[in-house]
């Protein structure tokens, strides 16, 4: 009971530590999404309360509704970085980002849907180093499968990864403003949640000011 005692006040120690830093509001608020998180999966206790989803519009019940499956894209699944104008293979990698899991949930109200979808993946450094952060590009969409595909909604986030010497880092994201009209029910079971990797939400880096010699 002692040892306890006296892990527990270190770890308070660092704690107040931590608090004292004026860099802690990111941190905070990623404990909040990780948090959301293991709530969302069923990873344990969020110290947060669990959000109620809307109540059913009258005439239709909780039963009624249809939460897709996620499915990642092909061609999405993995996210490699190179050196500047190179390919990201070999000694030339920095860093790849794969998706490890991910979980989804539904709720419905006056006939629009409200999904909540979850990613957790994994970041690791290449022979070339990985930066300091590295962000993380995924995009979500419902999408109506069949003989052509019909985009119904689709959103694209960010999530920043602090890597460490280890060189492995785990990253979590989920998506809690997925809304799209509640489809009919010859066509629910058509829907699908695609997500996956997509470069292109990146914002691009803003370029240098170019200084004028006088």
């Amino acid at each position: 009971m002692a040892r306890h005692r006296v892990v527990r006040a270190a770890l308070a120690s660092v704690v107040a530590t931590a608090l004292g830093c004026g860099t802690l509001a990111a941190p905070a608020a990623a404990q909040s999404l990780t948090d959301r998180f293991k709530s969302l999966f069923g990873g344990g206790k969020s110290e947060e309360p669990a959000e109620k989803p809307p109540a059913p519009a009258e005439g239709q019940s909780q039963s009624d509704l249809t939460c897709p499956p996620v499915a990642i894209r092909s061609g999405a699944s993995t996210y490699a970085v190179a050196l500047p104008g190179k390919e990201p293979i070999g000694n030339d990698l920095r860093f790849q980002a794969t998706i490890t899991r991910t979980a989804r949930e539904c709720a419905i109200n006056g006939g629009e849907i409200t999904a909540r979808i979850g990613i957790q993946g994994r970041v690791i450094a290449g022979p070339a180093g990985a930066p300091p952060t590295v962000q993380v590009p995924l995009r979500v969409a419902v999408v109506q499968g069949g003989v052509s595909e019909k985009t119904i909604a689709t959103k694209a986030y960010q999530t920043t990864v602090t890597m460490s010497e280890s060189g492995s880092e785990p990253f979590s994201l989920v998506a809690e403003d997925m809304t799209y009209p509640a489809p009919s029910a010859d066509v629910a079971d058509n829907y699908i949640f695609y997500i996956g990797f997509d470069p292109q939400a990146l914002k691009p880096e803003p370029k240098p000011k170019s200084v004028r010699k006088k």
